[in-house]
């Protein structure tokens, strides 16, 4: 349990991050495309020993590249339907996507384990959470929402996250470890990163400025350890995927809340503290609480 609140805490703290972005000028394409060789370096600060690599088959090793540029696509798409949809609707659909893993990891992976009472109510407490505490589905300004892109960024979200899952349990052992894993898929990150970099700065769509390559930094470092820690979280629970990308993605939202409602002091909706309500019913479920 304690790994996947670490893995909680560091992902809110990547929130926290995107909120000080606009009070600085940071350009937040910029900080998330240079944050991953920070995330790299990290890793390899953790676990020099690492490098060289023991890279998987052919077919394996692209799929670790594959999951990494996968990061970088998610990121994209997110980005161009929070400017065509909003940030309402995106964030709903990134939430909601949490239904692909768990279904996937369920019923044709079988990797969720015993499907007992507590964790069906669980499971179906928090998707009712999910959706109580998302912001309430509405286009931006007025504009009629382009479907295709929410699609897009759902099923973007949810197979990534059941791609990472699958190939933590397939894969980590046999590559030496859970930080040799994530530098391997980091590495097909930076590469998409690189590529994305230079295309839209040779369009001149980036704001480059020092407080943008700056921000990478604090960016990376809570990026990798999320990333890290829900890894170590899904070997704890011999990797039932279905229980803790549950846990997690409804831990992040209860959390993020919180902390916006006393730091930042957004006021939250009553259908939204509903939801926190319904969260904390689910989590103790999925937990045998």
């Amino acid at each position: 349990m304690l790994y996947l609140i670490l893995s909680v805490v560091f992902s809110v703290l990547l929130l926290v991050n995107f909120r000080a972005h606009a009070k600085f000028q940071v350009d937040t394409r910029i900080a998330i495309l240079l944050n991953y060789p920070v995330c790299f370096l990290t890793a390899y600060f953790h676990q020099p020993s690492a490098i060289p690599f023991h890279w998987p088959s052919t077919g394996n090793t692209f799929l670790l590249m594959a999951m990494g540029v996968g990061f970088v696509i998610t990121f994209l798409l997110s980005g161009f339907s929070t400017q065509k949809n909003g940030m309402a609707p995106t964030s709903l659909a990134n939430n909601i996507s949490l239904v692909i893993p768990v279904l996937i990891n369920l019923f044709i992976l079988k990797t969720g384990g015993e499907i007992n009472l507590p964790i069906a109510l669980g499971l179906l407490f928090s998707f009712v959470a999910i959706y109580f505490c998302g912001p309430q589905m509405a286009s931006a300004d007025g504009v009629k929402p382009v479907l295709w892109l929410l699609l897009a960024v759902f099923v973007a979200y949810g197979l990534t996250n059941t791609l990472f899952s699958y190939l933590n349990s397939s894969l980590t052992y046999f590559v030496g470890g859970t930080l040799p894993f994530i530098m391997m898929i980091l590495i097909g990150s930076m590469i998409s990163s690189a590529i994305v970099l230079i295309w839209k700065s040779a369009n001149g769509t980036l704001a480059w400025n020092r407080n943008s390559v700056l921000a990478a930094i604090p960016l990376g470092l809570p990026n990798f350890f999320s990333f890290y820690f829900l890894l170590k979280a899904l070997d704890a629970y011999q990797n039932n995927a279905a229980v803790v990308l549950t846990m997690y993605n409804l831990s992040v939202i209860l959390l993020s809340a919180i902390t916006a409602y006393v730091f930042f002091k957004e006021r939250l909706t009553n259908r939204q503290w509903i939801g926190l309500g319904i969260g904390c019913v689910g989590i103790a479920l999925l937990n045998g609480l």
